[in-house]
């Protein structure tokens, strides 16, 4: 897929008349030392305090060490780092670095995949989150879901990006080696939409959709399973009257410009690049099928927690931290920003901006305005997992008894979550579970199999 394509500020499909500078206010008074800014390096001297999540910072928003340079002449030392405290809670940031277990393993390997729903894991990074707990990471882009899976089996990862659906799979065996895994947070909610080529603008009913050919990324995916759920609530069998094919996001515009798809369930910000290159527009939001849905989490084996409980709970706190400032939407344009680039998603900041913000072009020539269309919620709530376990037995993906809810204690650590939030002064929901509603169906979590027969559309039976 092309990732050059670029539009003036003037671009039709771009929400925003322009690129809005950083609007700078300098409170601080004290020469904190433009050289060492520049140059992404904290000083050696305590009177000229720079620390490295800030120094981090500055590198990530300005990625060459010339720009920086001219950016601080331009501005002044003092400006730029009262704008930089005025966006990040460094003093908080700062002050964490507090009487810690020894590290069993610093130098971390994290798989990822480029789409937004990975924001805290990714944005840990440059913002130097990782580099407070004391950890060295190194973050994996990787191509695919199936990759991503086999990668964390054979131990080359020791901690990944997840689609929601997979540590329940991978726990249980299905589609691979049996490998217990973990699920310490939900990196996303919401974040992903059903996308259609602009050709079927007329095709708003979803029971126009008979025949037609639909990517998702994964099998065990949220994807898959609330496009199944939404078109089979719409009168479709999903394998009998459409064709869902396996697709690696970074393929999905490429195919439906192309025509080999009619549209996709996908993550973003390809439901936006499709807008962005006139390909296709959204139908859809999934917040609109399932407000505060799951869609991708944090996980490692969970073998690695026994061996490396200090660097799993270093770990733990990096994520959290990335995703309370993530869920603050004073913070979204600054964190596209900075993911938007080559290492991470390479994608236009405009398309990455519009996700986040929720301040978008939907294809059909409106701007929407949608806060939460995307957020980063990192609580990893049981009754998620049940309800993922009762789709994938209702289509056939699981066979025999399920023990639904051991299964969900087991895998979405919803104590250790809560554990690691109050640690770190995050606000820690009271109640015991999240309601769930899908479609305006409540879902109760105590009645799975129930829940599972209740579907005249499904491939088994509870």
């Amino acid at each position: 897929m092309n990732n050059t394509h670029h539009h003036t500020d003037a671009c039709p499909h771009d929400p925003y008349d322009a690129e809005r500078p950083l609007r700078l206010r300098c409170h601080c008074g004290v020469d904190h030392g433009a050289s060492h800014l520049a140059t992404g390096t904290a000083p050696a001297s305590p009177a000229r305090a720079v620390g490295p999540v800030e120094a981090a910072f500055v590198k990530a928003l300005l990625p060459h060490e010339p720009l920086r340079r001219r950016f601080l002449q331009a501005v002044g030392a003092d400006t730029a780092r009262a704008a930089i405290a005025s966006l990040l809670p460094l003093g908080a940031l700062e002050s964490m670095a507090q009487e810690k277990a020894p590290l069993e393993k610093k130098d971390l390997r994290i798989g990822f995949i480029a789409i937004t729903c990975a924001t805290p894991l990714i944005m840990a990074d440059p913002m130097g989150f990782y580099r407070q707990q004391g950890l060295n990471v190194q973050l994996n882009k990787t191509a695919g879901w199936a990759l991503i899976r086999d990668k964390m089996i054979n131990k080359e990862h020791d901690a990944s990006h997840y689609l929601s659906p997979m540590p329940l799979a991978i726990s249980m065996g299905l589609g691979s080696t049996q490998v217990p895994t973990s699920v310490a947070t939900i990196q996303n909610i919401n974040g992903q939409a059903i996308t259609l080529h602009v050709k079927h603008k007329d095709k708003r009913d979803p029971r126009q959709w008979k025949g037609m050919r639909f990517a998702v990324p994964f099998e065990f995916s949220m994807h898959n399973l609330l496009l199944r759920y939404y078109v089979a609530e719409h009168g479709l069998d999903p394998d009998r009257d459409l064709q869902i094919r396996v697709t690696p996001p970074a393929e999905m515009v490429a195919n439906l410009r192309a025509g080999n798809i009619d549209g996709f369930l996908g993550p973003d910000p390809f439901n936006q690049r499709a807008v962005y290159d006139e390909a296709g527009f959204i139908h859809v939001l999934s917040k609109e099928i399932w407000d505060g849905h799951p869609c991708c989490a944090f996980g490692v084996n969970t073998d690695f927690i026994r061996q490396h409980p200090n660097t799993f709970a270093a770990l733990y706190r990096a994520i959290l931290t990335a995703a309370d400032m993530a869920r603050d939407p004073k913070h979204r344009e600054l964190i596209a920003k900075v993911i938007s680039t080559p290492p991470y998603l390479n994608q236009p900041e405009t398309v990455v901006r519009q996700v986040l913000t929720g301040r978008y072009a939907d294809g059909l020539g409106n701007v929407r305005q949608v806060p939460d269309r995307a957020d980063f919620d990192p609580m990893p709530w049981q009754a998620m997992a049940v309800w993922i376990l009762t789709q994938m037995k209702r289509w056939g993906y699981v066979k025999g008894e399920v023990d639904y809810r051991q299964i969900a204690e087991k895998v979405f650590l919803l104590t250790d979550a809560r554990k690691h939030m109050k640690q770190l002064s995050q606000t820690v929901p009271e109640t015991p579970r999240r309601k769930i509603v899908v479609m305006g169906r409540e879902f109760d979590p105590n009645h799975p199999r129930e829940y599972v027969n209740s579907f005249a559309i499904r491939r088994t039976a509870a």
